[in-house]
C-alpha cells in the first residue's frame, strides 16, 4: 500500500502483523459481524508493519502452543494456571493467568478452525507433547500439553490467521516503520505535575519505499509488535525484533513493566543464537557436559532436561564456569562456553517426522548429522516478560498513585506487552497463547466500543474520532528525515536547534556530523552501534548479573554510546528503500530500552525467574513481589501483584 492510498483516518490501527496484531484484527472485525446493531460495513482497519506479513516472528515459532485439551494425558486447566504461576516464580497476575489457562483450548480450536493443520494422534485428535514445567496434579508428574505442528506450529498460525485476514479484506500496510506513537495530553497532575494521557491520536509512520513521512490517524491503536531479542548478540529472535513498540511506549511518555525479565533459551546453535526448540528435548533429546554427563538430573531431579528455561539455563551456565563445557566442533580453539544437545537416541525417522526444522537447521548450519553427532548449544536470549502494561481487554494503562489509569484507545499485544502472565519466567508454549488470546480480547474490546459508539450515534463507527495528529509533529518527523539524509555543512547542531527539536517531539535529537558534512567510509554506524549495545549487554547481564556488573553497563551506555547514537545519519543521500534509515531508529529504540532495562535491574535486589543477581540470590516476597513500572526517565515505581487462590511458595523441579 502506498502513501496515496491511505484513509484519512481508521477505527483501529494494529502496528504488528504476527499473531497478536491478526489475533486483534480477526476478533473485532468478527465481533463486529456477529452484532446484530451493525450494517454490513466494517470498520476500517489498517495493519501496518516494517515487515511484509508473513515475515513476522510468530513463524518462527517450533514447539508448540501450551492448552489443557487432554488429548493424550489426562489434564486439566487448573494444573496449567499453577505451572504458569509457578515457572513465573510467583510474579504472576492470577487473574490474568487464570484467563490464560482457562480459554486456552478454546482459544487452540478456534485456531484449528482457522485453518492450522495439527499434528495429529493416531485416532485424529490433536496431538500433544511435553514441555518444561507442565504438569499434572499441581506440580506432579509432566504431562504432554503442547499442541504442535511438527516443529513449525509459528508457520502454521501466521499463515492460517494472514490468510482469513486476507479473506475478509483487511488492509495492509508493508514496509512501513512507525516511528512515533501519538498521544493526546491533556492536563497536568495537581500531584505531581506530571501530564494526564487521554486517548491515542494514531501513529507517524516512515513508507521506506519512498522515505516520506505520514501521519496515520486511528480512534483505536493496537501495538503488536514483538520482542526485543536484539538488546543481546546471541539471540533466538529475527533481526527486526529491536523493542521498537516498548520504545514507543517510552518515547510517548507510558511505562513498561517488569523490564528487567529476559528469558534466554539454554538450547540455541552455538555461537549462532538460531533456536533448537524445546520440542527436541520434548522428543526425548538429553543435555551432556564435556565428560558426557547428562548433568540436568543433578539440578532438576524430577523434570531434568524439561525444567523451567531460566532453570536449564543457569544449570548450562554453572557446568560451564567448572570447567565441563565444550567448545564449538568448527571452532577447537575457541572458548568452551557450551554444552552438547544429544539426539542419538531417537528414532531418525521419527526425529525427521517430529523436528524437521531441527534436524533441518542442524544440517544446513552446523553440518552435523542429528542422528550420529553431539550439537553444541549455548543460552541465547529468546523472550521478553515485560512490556507495555495492559489488563486482560489489551487496554493500555499506566500506574500511578497506586491505581491504573488506561489511555483512551490504545492497546497492546503479544510479546510488546505486559498483561502479567508470565512473570519472572515464561513457560514454554504460552507465548503464542498469550499472543493469539490476548490479541482476540484486545480485537474484541475495540469492537466492544465501537458499536457503543454505534449504538449512541447513527452516524457510523467512525463518528466520535476527535483527536487527530498535529500536523506539526509529522512535519518535523519528514524534517528530521530529510536531515539524516542531508547532514548540514557544519555537521553539528547547536543547543536552540536541539531544543527546538526537542519541542517539536523529536526523541532523542540524533543529527550530527563531520565536519564536512559527508558521512566517511570509516564513520559510525546504526549496524555496528547495535552490535556492539548487544555485545555489551550479553557481557554485562545475560543470563546473571550484579550491581557491579550492572552499573559499568549503565556507565558504557552513558559514556559512550549515547554520544555514538546521538551522531548517527545516513551514508546515502537516496530517501527511497533506503534501510539504515529504519536502523538509526531501530539503534534508538535499542538504546532507550537498555537504559530502562538495566534501571529496572538495578532495582530489583533479589533473584527471581530470569533474572538471577549473583550478588542477591535469594527471592524476597517481602520486598519485591511486585511488578517494575519504569518511564524513560528512569522513575521507577511498584505494582502490587494480584494473587486470587495460589500462595507463595519455593519453586523447585
Amino acid at each position: 500500500m502506498d502513501s496515496s492510498e491511505l484513509e484519512e483516518y481508521y477505527d483501529a490501527v494494529i502496528v504488528g502483523s504476527g499473531a497478536a496484531g491478526l489475533s486483534a484484527t480477526l476478533a473485532l472485525l468478527r465481533t463486529w459481524q456477529d452484532s446484530s446493531s451493525t450494517s454490513g460495513t466494517l470498520p476500517k482497519v489498517l495493519v501496518i508493519s516494517k515487515l511484509q506479513a508473513l515475515r513476522a516472528h510468530t513463524g518462527s515459532a517450533e514447539g508448540g502452543i501450551a492448552a489443557s485439551l487432554g488429548n493424550v494425558d489426562k489434564d486439566d486447566w487448573h494444573w496449567h494456571y499453577f505451572d504458569t504461576i509457578k515457572g513465573g516464580d510467583w510474579l504472576v497476575d492470577q487473574d490474568a493467568a487464570r484467563l490464560l489457562a482457562e480459554e486456552a483450548p478454546s482459544t487452540v480450536i478456534r485456531l484449528e478452525h482457522d485453518g492450522v493443520a495439527f499434528s495429529r494422534t493416531p485416532d485424529g485428535y490433536i496431538a500433544q507433547r511435553r514441555f518444561g514445567g507442565h504438569t499434572s496434579d499441581f506440580g506432579g508428574t509432566p504431562v504432554r500439553r503442547a499442541a504442535f505442528a511438527a516443529d513449525r506450529i509459528g508457520h502454521q498460525i501466521l499463515h492460517s490467521l494472514w490468510q482469513q485476514c486476507v479473506a475478509l479484506g483487511v488492509h495492509f500496510a508493508e514496509d512501513w516503520y512507525v516511528c512515533d506513537l501519538s498521544l493526546d495530553t491533556r492536563g497536568v497532575s495537581e500531584t505531581d505535575g506530571a501530564a494526564n494521557v487521554n486517548r491515542v491520536n494514531g501513529v507517524i509512520a516512515v513508507d521506506t519505499r519512498t522515505g516520506t513521512v505520514r501521519g496515520i490517524n486511528g480512534t483505536h491503536v493496537v501495538m503488536a509488535t514483538g520482542g526485543a531479542g536484539r538488546l543481546f548478540t546471541t539471540t533466538s529472535n529475527s533481526w527486526d525484533l529491536t523493542g521498537d513498540g516498548l520504545s514507543l511506549a517510552l518515547n510517548a511518555g507510558l511505562q513498561i513493566e517488569d523490564a528487567e525479565f529476559i528469558q534466554f533459551h539454554p538450547t540455541g546453535l552455538a555461537h549462532t543464537g538460531i533456536l533448537l526448540s524445546e520440542a527436541a528435548r520434548a522428543e526425548g533429546g538429553v543435555l551432556r557436559n564435556a565428560d558426557g554427563e547428562a548433568f540436568m538430573a543433578r539440578y532438576a531431579p524430577e523434570h531434568a532436561d524439561l525444567a523451567a528455561r531460566d532453570v536449564v539455563c543457569r544449570a548450562v551456565r554453572e557446568e560451564v564456569l567448572a570447567g565441563r563445557g565444550v567448545p564449538d566442533p568448527r571452532q577447537t580453539d575457541g572458548p568452551k562456553d557450551c554444552v552438547w544437545l544429544d539426539l542419538r537416541a531417537l528414532d531418525p525417522d521419527h526425529m525427521e517426522a517430529t523436528l524437521p526444522q531441527v534436524c533441518e537447521t542442524i544440517r544446513d548450519v552446523a553440518g552435523l548429522d542429528p542422528s550420529k553427532d553431539l550439537i553444541p548449544v549455548k543460552p541465547t536470549a529468546h523472550y521478553t516478560m515485560g512490556g507495555i502494561p495492559i489488563d486482560t481487554s489489551g487496554r493500555v494503562y499506566t500506574w500511578e498513585n497506586g491505581e491504573r489509569h488506561v489511555v483512551d484507545g490504545l492497546y497492546a499485544a503479544g510479546e510488546c506487552s505486559c498483561v502479567g502472565v508470565h512473570g519472572a519466567n515464561r513457560l514454554g508454549g504460552n507465548s503464542l497463547l498469550d499472543a493469539c488470546l490476548f490479541g482476540t480480547h484486545a480485537g474484541e474490546s475495540i469492537a466492544r466500543d465501537l458499536l457503543h459508539d454505534v449504538d449512541n450515534d447513527s452516524n457510523g463507527p467512525d463518528s466520535g474520532h476527535s483527536s487527530v495528529i498535529p500536523p506539526t509533529d509529522i512535519t518535523a518527523w519528514q524534517e528530521r528525515l530529510d536531515m539524516l539524509l542531508h547532514p548540514a555543512a557544519d555537521g553539528n547542531h547547536d543547543q536552540a536547534t536541539a531544543t527546538d527539536e526537542q519541542e517539536k517531539g523529536l526523541r532523542p535529537s540524533t543529527h550530527t556530523g563531520k565536519a564536512d558534512g559527508s558521512a566517511g567510509a570509516d564513520a559510525d554506524n546504526a549496524y555496528r552501534v547495535m552490535a556492539d549495545l548487544g555485545a555489551l549487554m550479553e557481557e554485562h547481564v545475560a543470563v546473571s548479573c550484579d550491581q557491579q556488573s550492572i552499573d559499568s553497563a549503565r556507565h558504557l551506555l552513558e559514556q559512550e554510546f549515547s554520544s555514538r547514537v546521538r551522531r548517527l545519519k545516513a551514508h546515502s543521500e537516496s530517501a527511497a528503500y533506503n534501510q539504515e534509515l529504519i536502523a538509526i531508529f531501530e539503534a534508538e529504540h535499542l538504546f532507550t530500552l537498555s537504559k530502562a532495562v538495566l534501571n529496572a535491574m538495578a532495582a530489583r535486589l533479589e533473584s527471581r525467574g530470569s533474572l538471577k543477581r549473583r550478588d542477591y540470590p535469594e527471592r524476597d516476597d517481602t520486598r519485591f513481589l511486585a511488578h517494575s513500572m519504569i518511564d524513560t526517565e528512569g522513575k521507577l515505581c511498584w505494582q502490587p501483584v494480584h494473587i486470587l487462590d495460589v500462595p507463595t511458595a519455593r519453586r523447585e523441579y
